[in-house]
């Protein structure tokens, strides 16, 4: 180790001192040299974490946030293995589409890309601008995205980005090229805390748990904990969920958070209305990790402010490192 220079000059010094000074007991025998002295070797910097994974990784990205499609037609998807965290928000007839936030790992190509959602726009202000990319809106919506904390880069924006995949068809066939989308956000936020916190799991409160179901009404989610794979896989509507890079979805952290969902006014031509889901507050949780089902809280104050999740006691709800999956659904009893 280099010693500061004033300490190395006074050693120097002491040096120079030495044959001048009076003989002690603890002097070396003649002709034997001096023993070095011990230090204790430095305790390693632990690497920073990403605040969206709790990994290693101190590189702070831009945010990509993408909506993408999640009914069977639209499967498998592309490129939600590399998302740090999934969202699944409910839909029109009782559907679900997906959120993706990509930062840490940003793949080549995702989709299929599809339209956006007024529940969109009150999740993404919590990343600061994010680059928003999705295909298409309701006409009565688009000035609310224009308003939006967030950087358009639709394919009415960037159409550059995206293409349409072979072996698909429409609307289920468009993808897009991630690094063409940041190249149209140049100033979109970079990765940063959002109320997420990682390490140990609680030690009391958590009830073991094999699988657990989130129902919508007309799609449902199975999570079933893998001890082999190290995370809950998924199911939907009785099927695994597959991903087009191959093997099953799943995360280490799936967060079922209880939500206030209701109607709001935008709606399709068949007349079935969107709902708007209700992600500032407060409500309950369920946290899975680790094949234990953990009660939770979870609280936003505001739209540009991350969403904290607590255990029943106040304390800090730590997830396990790695992917996270934010199941926005209704409001029901916590744990079954």
């Amino acid at each position: 180790m280099r010693l500061p220079r004033m300490i190395a000059v006074t050693l120097a010094g002491a040096a120079v001192l030495a044959p001048a000074a009076a003989c002690s007991s603890d002097d070396p025998a003649p002709g034997k040299a001096p023993q070095a002295a011990t230090t204790a070797p430095p305790t390693p910097t632990p690497e920073p974490t990403h605040p969206f994974t709790g990994l290693p990784g101190a590189a702070r990205r831009p945010v990509l946030a993408a909506k993408i499609e999640n009914t069977s037609a639209g499967k498998p998807q592309l490129g939600l293995k590399s998302a740090d965290i999934v969202y699944v928000e409910q839909v029109e007839a009782g559907l679900t589409r997906l959120m993706a936030i990509f930062s840490s790992k940003i793949p080549a190509k995702i989709g299929p890309v599809r339209s956006a959602r007024i529940s969109d726009l009150h999740i993404a202000p919590q990343f600061g601008r994010p680059a928003f990319a999705y295909s298409g809106a309701q006409t009565k919506m688009l000035p609310h995205i224009a308003a939006a904390s967030l950087f358009d880069v639709s394919d009415s924006r960037a159409p550059g980005a995206y293409f349409r995949q072979p072996g698909r068809y429409a609307p289920y066939n468009l993808f897009a090229n991630t690094r063409q989308l940041l190249a149209k956000a140049p100033k979109a936020s970079r990765a940063k805390d959002i109320g997420f916190t990682f390490g140990e799991a609680p030690a009391e409160g958590g009830v073991p748990r094999k699988t657990f179901n989130v129902k919508y009404p007309a799609a449902r989610f199975t999570f079933g904990w893998s001890e082999k794979a190290g995370k809950w896989l998924i199911w939907q509507d009785g099927e695994k969920d597959m991903a087009a890079e191959g093997g099953q979805l799943g995360a280490p952290t799936i967060v079922v958070q209880y939500t206030k969902t209701e109607r709001s006014e935008f709606h399709d031509k068949n007349q079935s209305y969107t709902p708007l889901v209700h992600t500032v507050g407060k409500g309950r949780a369920v946290v899975l990790r680790d094949g234990m089902a953990f009660k939770a809280r979870w609280s936003r104050a505001g739209e540009k402010d991350g969403t904290a999740f607590t255990t029943e006691a106040g304390e800090p709800m730590n997830f396990a490192p790695g992917q996270v999956w934010v199941v926005l659904a209704a409001p029901k009893p916590v744990i079954p």
